[in-house]
């Protein structure tokens, strides 16, 4: 990472790990390095530096937990803001419109999918199962449908449904805590794997509609909801 020069020296700190975020080198949901490695990182006083995560984590952008670390949260202040909403919402409602989401992901993934992109389907179809730690098993699963959605290669869908996975995942940990995660479908996502790679998209907007509504009875049975 570049050390900022001189000027405003917290908006630069803050620019320089909004590009970290940005280019992926720190991921949604991933620790970002401890406050020694950030001020070395960038050249900075503590107390810039302290100001700068205080500002991205006002954004919603970090998250500062305490005795633990700071997290990436979002990759931007828009999706920071879904993500809050999403939060407020109920998973029911929130997993209906990841429903239509991943079903038109899943069409255009079968239609526009590359090479490269069916290798990592593959490898990560493959590192799913439904007999790990219930946290573990949402952290893949949800790995797997993002994989999904970027084989769609459109951005803006991608971008949506980003802030949507991130709201999604949080929920079913909950579950996950409470034991009342439902059981894992993991013939679904091997069917669905399969649609894509056959470049089927009809079957495969079929399977991720299937999959998802599995998810939804068990939400429904968890959390009393109507069909």
């Amino acid at each position: 990472m570049e050390k900022v020069a001189r000027g405003s020296l917290v908006d630069q700190a803050i620019d320089r790990i909004r590009g970290a975020i940005s280019s992926g080198q720190w991921a949604v949901g991933e620790r970002i390095p401890a406050e020694a490695g950030l001020i070395e990182a960038l050249g900075v006083a503590r107390n810039t530096m302290r100001e700068a995560v205080k500002a991205l984590a006002y954004a919603g952008i970090l998250e500062v937990r305490h005795g633990d670390g700071t997290y990436v949260r979002a990759t931007d202040e828009t999706e920071a803001a879904i993500m809050r909403r999403l939060e407020l919402a109920d998973l029911h409602d929130v997993l209906i419109v990841r429903r239509g989401l991943e079903v038109e992901a899943a069409r255009q993934a079968a239609e526009r999918r590359r090479p490269a992109d069916l290798r990592r389907l593959s490898e990560l179809s493959r590192e799913v199962a439904d007999d790990e730690e219930a946290d573990e098993v949402v952290a893949r699963a949800m790995e797997f449908h993002k994989a999904v959605v970027e084989l769609s290669h459109n951005p803006v869908l991608i971008e949506f449904y980003g802030a949507f996975s991130s709201a999604v995942a949080a929920g079913m940990r909950r579950m996950a805590i409470d034991g009342a995660l439902p059981h894992f479908d993991v013939g679904a996502h091997n069917e669905l794997h399969v649609a894509i790679v056959e470049g089927d998209p009809d079957r495969a907007g079929g399977e991720a509609a299937r999959h998802i509504d599995h998810v939804l009875e068990g939400v429904r049975e968890q959390l009393g909801h109507d069909r």
